[in-house]
């Protein structure tokens, strides 16, 4: 743990007491210099940042088990409550500028990049399973200094609350889901995913202004069922103990608690605009920002879309604008991924490959959005090539393409539709067409039925022969 100090103190001896005797010869008055008297010149800026130091220390033992290069782990039982004490380094409620309340967003989100593509369905299968529970919560009860707190019931793995920087803070939090509720078997306990435990803190300003960014910082964290941290945490101690002690060096010293690490803020939905400030549930976790840029860096506003009205057979152009390839996504039932895919154009996207469209998307989505973006045509069950029979010499043909093969396709293959695809081709009412036979050997006519449909070999070709009958009156086909 780390311990801040309120006054600032000198590292250095002065020089009496390194050379002691009366103040003269080597010794003489110090001059007012602003590196002697730590004061600053009024024309000089001070190169200090104007944000004061925080930091958050969760009261939970690290895991020995980690090698040096990696990055501290802790293990927390689930639903047990934890503190975490907030620790501000600078006299921050003296200075008249700064306010006297700060407000904190503290998230629970995933480390594995892997989920981070997928973390809004994660996190609603998490909401099916669970109905009314929550990931994150605060025990108030146990809370010291935490003022407001807020745990909206739409986002579940996001609490806030305000606290007093130059007071004692203690915050109490209970993480109710368990690492392996996120692995393909959902079973076992050392193999589960981690979680990154993240709190942004912000100074509150004016309700037309969005609050200014102080500082964040996060640590790493596996949650078991209850009790299964502290036997996590006696076998990793165990398997160290075991070790010979040039293998010990390679792991990291555990601690008694766990100081949180600076890292990037946790990047808001811009406040202007009338649109409401997006869930973090729609957002995927802050640390995939390297590779995607999702929305939370660049927020895209609702589109207001003409579903009815757009072809669903429209291809994404390769020099679609961002604005453009999102108006895409939401017209071909992709909305839940246009926020992760914020930043992408037309090109952007038709550049991914089918498995980088999966891993994003998952399999089903996955293999859909890229069957979508290829424009791969609609196979059709059967292909016929029909040409209308020619007509007498002294006979106007109703239909001036008469004599040409024309290609008619078929989906249900059933006499119903192939009668509706004729009458069609040949310029006939559907409802005066009332047989439809096919010559077969011999000469004979043999009825069509369904099961002649779909017993037609593809790619047949036919001539149709139309015949006038009386009572009812309409008309017989003969495909010969």
């Amino acid at each position: 743990m780390l311990f801040w100090h309120n006054q600032l103190e000198h590292l250095w001896s002065s020089p009496g007491e390194l050379y002691p005797g009366p103040p003269s010869g080597l010794l003489r008055e110090s001059l007012p210099l602003p590196y002697l008297k730590q004061e600053e010149l009024p024309n000089i800026p001070s190169t200090e940042p104007p944000s004061p130091a925080l930091q958050y220390v969760l009261c939970a033992a690290t895991s020995p088990a980690v090698r040096q290069q990696e990055e501290a782990l802790t293990y927390l039982n689930q639903g047990q409550s934890y503190e975490v004490q907030m620790h501000c380094a600078s006299k921050l409620g003296d200075a008249s500028p700064w306010p006297r309340l700060l407000k904190s967003v503290v998230r629970v989100v995933f480390h594995d990049r892997r989920l981070q593509y997928t973390e809004q369905q994660q996190l609603d299968g998490w909401r099916w399973s669970r109905p009314g529970d929550r990931i994150l919560d605060i025990d108030v009860p146990l809370s010291v200094g935490v003022i407001e707190p807020q745990v909206l019931s739409s986002q579940l793995n996001t609490v806030e609350f305000h606290w007093d920087p130059t007071k004692r803070t203690s915050l109490f939090l209970q993480v109710h889901c368990i690492s392996t509720e996120f692995t393909p078997r959902k079973k076992g306990g050392e193999k589960g995913v981690p979680f990154r435990l993240q709190i942004d803190t912000f100074k509150p300003s004016d309700k037309e202004l969005p609050p200014e960014h102080l500082h964040s910082a996060s640590c790493l964290i596996k949650v078991f069922k209850p009790k299964g941290a502290d036997r996590k945490l006696k076998t990793d101690r165990e398997k160290i103990e075991k070790q010979p002690l040039h293998e010990r060096d390679k792991y990291q010293t555990a601690y008694e608690s766990t100081v949180f690490v600076e890292c990037s803020p946790w990047p808001e939905p811009s406040g202007a605009g009338p649109y409401p400030p997006l869930s973090p549930l729609t957002l995927t976790s802050p640390h995939s920002c390297k590779l995607l840029s999702p929305d939370r860096l660049c927020c895209s506003p609702p589109f207001i879309l003409d579903t009815l009205g757009a072809s669903p057979a429209e291809d994404l152009n390769p020099g679609a604008s961002i604005l453009e390839t999102q108006q895409w996504l939401h017209r071909h039932r992709f909305s839940s991924y246009c926020r992760l895919l914020a930043n992408f154009t037309g090109t952007d996207l038709l550049k991914l490959t089918r498995q980088d469209l999966i891993q994003i998307c998952g399999t089903a989505d996955g293999i859909r959005l890229f069957n979508t973006l290829r424009t791969r045509p609609i196979r059709h069950r059967l292909t016929l090539y029909v040409a209308q029979e020619a007509s007498r010499p002294d006979e106007v043909p109703k239909n001036p393409d008469s004599g040409f093969y024309q290609e008619i396709s078929l989906d249900e293959l059933s006499v119903v539709e192939l009668m509706g695809k004729l009458a069609e081709l040949l310029a006939l009412p559907a409802n005066q067409i009332h047989r439809l036979f096919h010559q077969g050997p011999g000469g004979i006519l043999i009825l069509f039925s369904d099961q002649v449909v779909q017993n037609l070999k593809d790619e047949s070709y036919f001539v149709a022969a139309v015949k006038k009958v009386q009572n009812p009156d309409g008309y017989y086909l003969v495909l010969t």
